[in-house]
């Protein structure tokens, strides 16, 4: 999955091919809303069903077999877009990566219910570690010896790009039948309508006190995720960087994903999610205002503006210490309804990203980024407020299960 996931990065390279097709500002500015709206109402529709289902693991497989027909769909449209320019690529790009990522959404949940079952609560940050650090470095190699092959130097081929993403989440999803995941009891019962879904999250943020002080906390960072896609047009924009640069910004933000993976998983095995969580989102804060600073020096970019992709590689370990905090703080038959009512909180603000994008349009990058940057602060401040679950006595609210509420 890692080796797919670097050559369709959010913050590079799926706002450049975007860009590609005829994409302003304000429609990059959609990127982030698709992405997110993706991880958030699929999952809290499907909560119920994957509680039901026996092995959790066979959704991994629909899921991530379904991602790689999205990918492969993306890479068709861009390459008839090129062809063809018109408002029906950029338009039918949005559509296409809207359904991806609703795969995705649901996939990630299930990924966070299997390594429940699957993995004891003091390794996690370990796992963490060793996926991403591993992971990357697979990558990174992957994108150095296949990259220039299609994109540099005056070539863009994203066809071919996608296409070796979607057959690396094809052996994904075959590996996933791999997995020795012992079958939970059946529950027949059919699951809530809709509206019961978001009733259901709203129930998990107002009875469970320490659980709705971590959503704030996931939805004040879940506005980084409203400037990805605008890393790579201001160095276009204001420093006059390339397609060029994709590659290497592409393996230095994966590199961030890999160090920082290897000093917060095993901080969080060791000392709890709480203190892996301060440190991750400090370093997070710090990249959208440090963005627009070297920005503003082009004498100094050429040196300080790649090494800035180090702290948006540390995106990814901030939304998984969330998700293992959060299983922390829910039983087994909540994990389901907990990780989704997560992503939901985290996705909130990303709403509001065709807005930052029309900011960006009409006042530059500068507003955009210190506001961001200041609303992560903001939350990495309320971080100081949660309790250690491994370590202090939280009380647990017990809430019904979803069929029962309903």
């Amino acid at each position: 999955m890692r080796v797919g996931w670097i050559f369709k990065t959010e913050s590079i390279v799926i706002p450049a091919v975007l860009d590609l097709l005829g994409g302003s500002a304000w429609v990059r500015g959609w990127l982030p809303l698709m992405n997110r709206i993706g991880h958030a109402f699929p999952p809290l529709l499907a909560a119920s069903t994957l509680r039901r289902m026996p092995q959790k693991s066979r959704s991994l497989l629909r899921t991530t077999l379904a991602m790689a027909c999205g990918i492969g769909g993306l890479g068709l449209v861009y390459s008839l877009g090129v062809r063809s320019p018109g408002y029906w690529a950029p338009l039918t790009f949005l559509v296409i990566y809207s359904l991806f990522f609703a795969a995705v959404g649901i996939n990630t949940n299930a990924l966070g219910v299997v390594t429940a079952k699957l993995v004891p609560v003091d390794r996690r940050g370990r796992l963490l570690m060793f996926a991403n650090t591993i992971g990357a470095a697979l990558a990174i190699a992957a994108v150095v010896l296949l990259m220039p092959l299609w994109v540099g130097d005056g070539r863009a081929d994203f066809f071919s790009v996608f296409s070796f993403t979607a057959v690396c989440f094809l052996g994904c999803a075959f590996l996933t039948l791999a997995l020795r995941e012992h079958a939970d009891p059946p529950t027949p019962t059919k699951g809530p309508r809709f509206r019961d879904h978001l009733l259901l999250a709203y129930h998990t943020l107002r009875d469970d006190r320490q659980f709705r002080r971590l959503a704030l906390v996931a939805v004040l960072f879940g506005t980084s995720l409203m400037v990805f896609p605008h890393y790579q047009a201001l160095a276009a924009e204001r420093l006059g960087m390339s397609l060029d640069f994709l590659l290497l910004w592409v393996v230095v933000q994966n590199i961030g994903t890999a160090v920082f993976s290897a000093a917060i998983g095993p901080l969080a095995d060791r000392r709890g999610n709480r203190l892996a969580l301060l440190a991750a989102l400090l370093l997070s804060a710090a990249a959208p205002p440090a963005a627009a600073l070297i920005s503003h020096s082009p004498e100094w970019s050429n040196w300080l503006y790649h090494p800035l992709f180090l702290l948006v590689g540390i995106t990814p370990v901030v939304i998984k210490v969330l998700q293992n905090f959060t299983l922390e703080l829910s039983g087994p038959e909540d994990h389901p309804r907990y990780l989704a009512t997560l992503s939901l909180c985290m996705s909130a603000p990303v709403f509001a990203s065709p807005l930052l994008g029309r900011l960006i349009d009409l006042t530059g990058f500068d507003p955009a980024f210190f506001l961001v940057g200041g609303l992560i602060a903001l939350g990495w401040i309320l971080t100081f407020g949660l309790r250690e679950p491994r370590h202090a006595a939280i009380r647990q609210t017990v809430l019904p299960a979803a069929d029962e509420t309903v």
